[in-house]
């Protein structure tokens, strides 16, 4: 089977380039999503043997942010609260997070981590960055911030909307766990 991206091109039509162009970023980005899903597993297995990558995500949501409500917490990585509170739940019974009461508002919980948890997020992440400092090395500063910028930029216009503006069928066949091409 023939690599699209690989084969010849074909007479030159409009709209072709920018074509190409978009299917080449998408097969990146598709490649790029599988291996930080591996990675992700991996980080999650070093924290925790038995923790699953959405739990390590929260993680690193709740050291980022500091204390937050299990909405919040929900709001931030796009899922619903059922699946955070389970997540939490397995958070809690390991001794990674802790649950008090919200300063500004008794009645709500605030969700931070235990020391233990500050301590194994902090070898897992620096660890991490010793990876994308060896990978990222030898390039050069400025290439290093402008993937930054153009990953922050497409982070931004991918928001919060994804594939809702495709249509209910194409956007149900595609889930955050599997982005299109992928």
């Amino acid at each position: 089977m023939s690599n699209p991206l690989q084969s010849a091109p074909g007479p030159a039509v409009p709209g072709d380039d920018v074509d190409d162009a978009l299917q080449q970023v998408e097969h990146q980005l598709s490649l790029l999503w599988r291996r930080a899903r591996s990675i992700s597993h991996q980080l999650s297995r070093q924290v925790h043997p038995d923790m699953e990558p959405a739990a390590y995500g929260l993680l690193t949501v709740i050291r980022r942010e500091g204390p937050i409500r299990l909405t919040e917490l929900a709001t931030c990585i796009g899922v619903g609260k059922p699946s955070v509170s389970r997540q939490i739940a397995f958070l809690e019974s390991i001794g990674l997070v802790y649950k008090e009461a919200d300063p500004q508002d008794g009645r709500a919980q605030s969700i931070r981590l235990t020391e233990k948890g500050e301590e194994k997020m902090h070898l897992v992440q620096d660890a991490r960055r010793q990876v994308f400092r060896e990978r990222l090395g030898e390039w050069p500063l400025e290439d290093v911030q402008t993937l930054a910028d153009y990953m922050g930029r497409l982070n931004a216009i991918y928001g919060d909307g994804g594939l809702r503006d495709l249509g209910t069928k194409e956007a149900g066949a595609d889930s955050a766990d599997n982005p299109p091409g992928a």
